[in-house]
């Protein structure tokens, strides 16, 4: 049991038996860049029986490619049609995530992704049509080369999604969610929220029927804790793993600087989920956004875009995260070997990263 301090003696102060963690000098500074590990302590486990589900921004496709390579029980719950090559699967985004949802940008897509899976919400936006004559689902437009053939395809194809995604939040044991952005675009009549901006990869941009939101901290958590009470009411023994994505912002419709807007973003991002993890019991959130930003990476961890994660960056994030969630014989930490392993295989598909955003760079 820790002393108080009235009885440490005249000399001691609130930090003197604090472990090396809490120091800068010692866990930071004190340590190779390659060997920061800013985790302290995880709630739980993941057992290679444990269904594992991901979603949110492009990073969390890292995530979900580790959990395959260390043969983890990675639940895909809209799997790919039969008739499909693999080329064409993965054309059509089907294995990116859990589910062909594409990338969930803000958590209010997730939250309205579920209430759409069970009928809570149903938007009055039905569909974009693309610059190639095709028929593009708004929630995620980029899923289907091309666009579907027509709104009827579109539309049978969605009632197929939003049945898999329903099965995927009842079947999961843990969901993994990366906080991507704050900022995002509604439909202004159903304030439904997009992934895209109308008119990048399909509809017309409208400011009559569409209109820009930045999500404020207390509104990213709110929706995150809903997400979870939400989840909870279909799954009572889910557990859920948050992190935030380390990737600045490709463009800001704020009206200031990307940097500025990246750098208040992921605040809002950090803080929410931070809010989220203390209150929620089974919620917890692991450091990638610090382990790739923080001051110790001297910016090694991005290419020369400033973006791009770099293979040591992806690296250093697996290793992290699998010597304290995995359980059991999955976990092994030490061996250089096997982490070289899966850390390669990993770096070998880091150009398929599937990232909506990067459309409002083109």
């Amino acid at each position: 049991m820790k002393q108080s301090n009235a009885s440490r003696g005249a000399g001691a102060h609130p930090y003197a038996d604090l472990p090396h963690y809490a120091f800068w000098n010692r866990a930071v500074a004190g340590v190779p860049p390659f060997a920061v590990d800013p985790v302290v302590d995880v709630p739980f486990r993941i057992s290679p029986s444990d269904a594992v589900a991901t979603a949110g921004s492009c990073f969390a496709q890292h995530i979900a490619r580790g959990l395959q390579q260390k043969r983890f029980h990675y639940l895909v719950a809209e799997p790919a049609p039969a008739h499909l090559t693999p080329a064409a699967a993965a054309a059509a985004n089907y294995g990116v995530f859990s589910a062909r949802y594409g990338n969930i940008y803000t958590t209010r897509q997730l939250l309205q992704l579920f209430e759409r899976a069970y009928g809570a919400f149903v938007p009055s936006l039905s569909s974009w049509r693309t610059k190639g004559g095709g028929h593009a689902d708004p929630f995620r437009p980029r899923i289907e080369p091309g666009g579907f053939a027509s709104e009827t395809e579109l539309l049978e194809d969605r009632t197929r999604h939003l049945a898999c995604v329903r099965r995927l939040f009842e079947e999961l044991d843990i969901f993994v969610f990366t906080l991507g952005l704050t900022e995002s675009w509604e439909h202004q009549a159903s304030h439904a929220a997009l992934p895209l901006a109308p008119g990048v990869a399909g509809g017309e941009w409208d400011p009559g029927q569409y209109e820009f939101r930045n999500y404020s901290a207390a509104e990213v958590e709110r929706d995150l804790t809903e997400f979870v009470d939400r989840l909870r009411s279909v799954n009572p023994s889910s557990r859920m793993v948050l992190t935030v994505s380390p990737v600045p912002l490709a463009a800001t419709g704020a009206g200031r600087h990307v940097l500025t807007s990246t750098c208040l973003s992921k605040a809002a991002l950090r803080v929410a989920a931070e809010a989220c993890a203390s209150k929620c019991p089974g919620v917890c959130y692991f450091p990638s956004y610090e382990i790739i930003t923080g001051p110790h990476s001297g910016s090694r961890y991005f290419e020369d875009d400033l973006r791009t994660v770099t293979r040591a960056g992806v690296g250093h994030v697996m290793r992290v995260f699998f010597s304290h969630f995995a359980d059991g014989s999955a976990a092994h930490p030490d061996k250089e070997a096997e982490t070289l392993s899966y850390v390669e295989a990993e770096l070998a598909a880091l150009g398929d990263i599937v990232c909506d955003e990067e459309a409002l760079s083109g």
